[in-house]
């Protein structure tokens, strides 16, 4: 008899209205926003209202869902504009508002009786009394620390309610401190991580100061280049998605609301296609190696499995360098496609040639590689190089593509 398994969500970080569609299109089941307040991703271009309203429409006609972040961790002048906050997108349609505050939650409670609440890992969720605490009080999903082991969350899947559901990030970068509540980002750069603000102090090159000898920096090496002492390699689960399932998790979240639409694309269909692959026939299942070379096609860090099993040690952190590996360029983005004359119409983001070697990631299949042929500008005339970004750029390909496929083109 088939084994049935109960197939987790995958949710998307979604920073703007684009993203969101992305993530949707190739292959998230549901995504979380940031309003034009109270989110903890300032430097994300976050929602208006308007843009919410749409970003639900179209999530909800493709059977997606989206959860409205409100994390920060709030202060007295925060809670008359989260009650004016909150009536303004209580009726927009979301499927929930994700939250760390206890004030907070009861203010949602009373305005929004029905806005489903997932309680946010700020909240340092890492025990079962935890969850069956945020339970009793109404929560519908609890979004557990990164600070959890696999073993660790099997045994607060046991012991919660068999109806609250388990969130967990399972890719992206991973904060220095406890669950990302963090002050070392106030302390050195006036900018608070708990309001938004984070300026990533944890990724800056330290040096050594000894009390005695004020303004003498002794560089502390690693290697000739100093070393980044909190600078952790970013989370990466997916040859791990079995595990994963077998916890218990209701819903894999991937961290990135700062990303691009491409990282948000290639991220998550990676992703959709281990999760599918291993609940179609879960006895069978093999990782396929592919899935996470694709991964390595987008801005990253090394990968680590952070806290899933076991305490990160060493060679969790990154002691050479802050800088992101990229080896692969977004060229372009297809809009359009003519089946006749076989010209896809682009809009170019980075330079590239008439002989380069193209890859083709699209929303749904795999991607193919093919050298640039032909293509010419706007008004028809060829091209020997597009180099103007934000053009348009109709490129003849060898096979059919759709809308929202992406060109990337390996770096020399």
């Amino acid at each position: 008899m088939k084994q049935v398994i109960q197939k987790p969500e995958l949710l998307a970080p979604a920073g703007n209205l684009e993203k969101l569609k992305t993530a949707i299109l190739y292959g998230a089941d549901a995504v979380y926003i940031g309003g034009e307040a109270f989110s903890l991703r300032v430097a994300a271009d976050n929602f208006s209202l308007e843009e919410i309203r749409e970003g639900v429409a179209f999530a909800h006609e493709r059977g997606a869902k989206v959860y409205l972040t409100a994390n920060i961790i709030p202060h007295n002048r925060d809670i008359e504009d989260y009650r004016n906050y909150l009536l303004g997108v209580k009726d927009l349609g979301l499927d929930a508002i994700i939250l760390s505050d206890l004030g907070m939650f009861s203010i949602t409670r009373q305005l929004a009786p029905d806005l489903d609440i997932h309680i946010s890992t700020q909240s340092n969720n890492l025990n079962y009394e935890t969850v069956r605490m945020w339970h009793q009080l109404g929560a519908k999903r609890v979004i557990l620390a990164r600070e959890l082991s696999l073993d660790e969350i099997r045994e607060i899947r046991t012991m919660a309610p068999p109806d609250v559901e388990l969130e967990a990030f399972v890719h992206g970068a991973m904060c220095i401190s406890y669950s990302g509540r963090c002050l070392l980002s106030n302390y050195m750069a006036g900018r608070d991580s708990n309001q938004g603000s984070c300026a990533h102090p944890c990724r800056w090159k330290y040096y050594l100061m000894e009390e005695n000898r004020p303004g003498e920096y002794m560089p502390v090496f690693e290697n000739e280049r100093g070393t980044f002492i909190y600078n952790s390699k970013d989370l990466c689960m997916l040859a791990h998605i079995d595990d994963l399932i077998g916890s218990g998790l209701s819903s894999f979240k991937i961290e990135g609301r700062v990303k691009s639409e491409y990282y948000v694309a290639t991220i998550i269909k990676a992703y959709r296609q281990a999760i599918d692959a291993y609940c179609e026939d879960p006895e069978n299942y093999t990782f396929d190696p592919q899935w996470l070379e694709e991964l390595k096609k987008v801005s990253h860090r090394d990968y680590t499995t952070g806290f899933y099993y076991g305490k990160p040690d060493g060679d969790a952190q990154n002691y050479q360098s802050s800088a992101y590996i990229r080896e692969y360029d977004m060229v372009g983005v297809v809009v359009d496609y003519d089946p006749t004359t076989c010209l896809a119409k682009v809009i170019q983001k980075n330079r590239f040639f008439k002989g380069s070697e193209v890859e083709f990631l699209r929303p749904v299949g795999k991607f193919f590689k093919q050298t640039i042929s032909y293509m010419t500008d706007e008004s028809g005339v060829e091209l020997e190089v597009a180099n103007r970004p934000q053009s348009i750029v109709y490129v003849k390909t060898d096979c059919p593509v759709e809308p929202d496929t992406f060109l990337r083109r390996k770096k020399e």
